[in-house]
Parts: structure tokens; C-alpha cells; sequence
């Protein structure tokens, strides 16, 4: 072979050929001397996994408290305490404390097992959502306490209600249908106008009404009254009777309307909320509604709110003492201990000798 063949060359195998045929020539596969190499082919590689995403912080409030309960003003509310704007102005005032610390902030939750106390006295656990119907006499403020000294509709209730707060308010000269609950949670729904419930009263006006003047709205001082459906019942000398229905509530609408429209206003009753109505109840007197009505009126709502609150996670065991559930194996590859065998079951079969 000559020194300048660079090329592999096949050569025929030297010793004795095989019977039957003609030897086998065998492939030099030895590169020539200036040949490149071939590149060695590497398995692929996976890239490696990056770190698994942190999970999701848990929702903060402005002291950095996790949401693991409920905010203060709502538990407060939902024991019957009071409304979630009175509870601000409790904590405002230094009144209300967990575990002994006051709050200063709103902005607080009440972790599970705390303890929270408005002037020292623990809060009771949350009833049933309960509802009554009240005979507001005229001459009472719809408060707790009055600055100026006046009675109000808390003063005179009958001594067998519990702690209540009122759904909406009626003024010191308005009488009529005033709901109770002691689920402040509940107070604070119906009061909203998009539950759609309307208001219906009678009203007796000085002056000459006219129906259809209300049925379009009004503006007043800045603030647009909606629609008022208005049915004229009788006159009686200058003054007449009307039966309103309203679904917004504002604050003293019928009697700002009213004027607005140069009626004077010398007596409102509310007669009815949504589907609740006064009746035949007495000026003072309060009813309660019974739990099947409130549950077909509020429906879902209810259903949920009778559900029992969620119960805290248990603490995890000692190791000595914690039993692996299901069929999980113990820790370490220990072979779980034999269950005794039932009283019932046949006995293991022997092989013969």
C-alpha cells in the first residue's frame, strides 16, 4: 500500500479458506492518518428543573395579619352586637380588645380561638339568625343611645328579646313596621336596595297630591329620588292619604320628596318590607318570624349562614402517637403490625407432611 493512499483499503484474510466458497475480505475500518475525526455524538440533556414557584401569600390586611378568621366589624355584627359602621366607632374609642390587646384599627381579623371583648366583657358565640317584626310608636329615635336624651325604640322593646339590632331606621315621628334581628350580617343585606324589596307606607299630606308627579323621580338638593309608585286613597279636608311604595330608602326620602313637591307630611306609617308585613301587631309590640319563612325568603343566603363555621385544623400528634391512616406505611420501611385475626376466621390450612 503506498504511503500517499490514505484510504481504507480492504485485504483478504490469510489462512485456509472455509469449503463452500471463496474468504470473506474484512474491512479495515482504521482511519488514515490525516482523516478528522467524527464528531462523538453526546445524549441529549435535559435542562434542569428550575425551583418550584413559592406559593401564594395569603391575603393581608393593613396590620399584615393573615385572613385565617374574620374581620372584627363582621364578628361583631354577626354576634348582634352592633352594625359594622357602630363597631368602628367602638374600636375608635378604645373599646374593643383580643386576647386583652385594644385594637386601634378596623383593618384587624379574629383568628380562631381568640378572644374578643368589648369593655372587658368576652363576645358571646353567634345564635341563630333570627328576625321580628316591631310596632314603632311614634316619639322614638331609632338608636341605641341620643345625645339629646330622647327615648329610643332599644329602651322600650319587650324584656324577652335578645340583643337586636334594627334593619334601617325609622325617625322620631315616623311609625310603623321596624325589622329586628340579631344578626347584624343580615341587617346589613336587607338594607341594601339591591335586594329589591320594596318599602310601602301611608302618608297623610297637607295638600292636594298628584300620583303622576311621583312616578317620574325627583331631584333634590343634589340627590335624585327614583320613581314612586303613589296611590291616592281619600281626601279628608285639606289633608289626604297616599300608599307609597319605594325600593332605594334614603334617608328621610318620603318626607324630602314630599316637601319638595309642597306637601307637608303629619303622619307616616310604614306598613310593610318587602314581604313582611304590620299587620294587626300592636304599637309596641314585637312578633317573631318564624325560621321556615325566613328560610323561603332569604333562601340561599340562609342556607349558608346556618352552616356551622369552619373548625380549626387539629395540631399535629407526637410521632409515638400517630397512627398512619388508611394504608400508608410507617416511616423508616417498619413493616406495619399484624391486625389479630378475627374470632370468625378459618384457620390457616397446614401442608401435608
Amino acid at each position: 500500500m503506498s504511503k500517499t493512499d490514505h484510504k481504507t483499503t480492504a485485504v483478504t484474510a490469510k489462512g485456509p479458506a472455509k469449503a463452500g466458497g471463496a474468504p470473506k475480505p474484512v474491512t479495515n475500518t482504521t482511519p488514515a492518518l490525516n482523516a478528522k475525526p467524527a464528531p462523538a455524538r453526546q445524549a441529549p440533556t435535559r435542562q434542569a428543573a428550575g425551583p418550584k414557584p413559592a406559593p401564594k401569600p395569603k391575603g393581608t390586611f393593613k396590620d399584615g395579619g393573615e385572613k385565617d378568621g374574620e374581620r372584627v366589624a363582621k364578628v361583631l355584627a354577626r354576634a348582634g352586637m352592633c352594625s359594622r359602621r357602630e363597631a368602628e366607632r367602638w374600636i375608635a374609642e378604645g373599646r374593643v380588645a383580643i386576647d386583652g390587646k385594644i385594637l386601634d384599627t378596623p383593618a384587624v381579623v379574629v383568628p380562631p380561638g381568640a378572644i374578643l371583648s368589648v369593655d372587658g366583657v368576652p363576645v358571646p358565640e353567634p345564635e341563630r339568625t333570627r328576625l321580628w317584626r316591631y310596632h314603632k310608636p311614634a316619639g322614638l329615635v331609632t338608636t341605641r343611645s341620643d345625645p339629646q336624651g330622647r327615648q329610643t325604640v332599644f329602651d322600650n322593646l319587650p324584656e324577652d328579646l335578645p340583643r337586636v339590632v334594627s334593619i334601617g331606621r325609622l325617625d322620631l315621628n315616623s311609625e310603623g313596621l321596624l325589622l329586628l334581628t340579631n344578626d347584624g350580617e343580615l341587617s346589613r343585606r336587607l338594607e341594601l336596595p339591591s335586594t329589591g324589596w320594596p318599602r310601602r307606607y301611608r302618608v297623610r299630606v297637607h295638600g292636594t297630591p298628584d300620583p303622576a308627579e311621583l312616578a317620574k323621580g325627583i331631584t333634590v338638593s343634589g340627590v335624585h329620588y327614583g320613581p314612586i309608585e303613589a296611590e291616592l286613597d281619600k281626601v279628608q279636608g285639606a289633608n289626604a292619604w297616599l300608599t307609597i311604595t319605594l325600593r332605594e330608602g334614603k334617608n328621610r326620602e318620603v318626607r324630602k320628596v314630599m316637601e319638595a313637591i309642597n306637601l307637608n307630611v303629619n303622619r307616616l306609617i310604614r306598613i310593610a318590607y318587602g314581604p313582611f308585613q304590620l299587620g294587626i301587631l300592636e304599637k309596641g309590640q314585637a312578633e317573631e318570624i318564624k325560621a321556615s319563612v325566613l328560610r323561603d325568603q332569604l333562601g340561599r343566603w340562609m342556607e349558608n349562614r346556618d352552616e356551622e363555621p369552619p373548625k380549626p385544623k387539629p395540631t399535629a400528634k407526637s410521632a409515638a402517637g400517630h397512627k398512619p391512616a388508611g394504608n400508608a406505611k410507617p416511616a423508616g420501611g417498619a413493616k406495619p403490625p399484624a391486625t389479630p385475626a378475627s374470632r370468625n376466621a378459618a384457620p390457616p390450612r397446614r401442608r401435608p407432611a
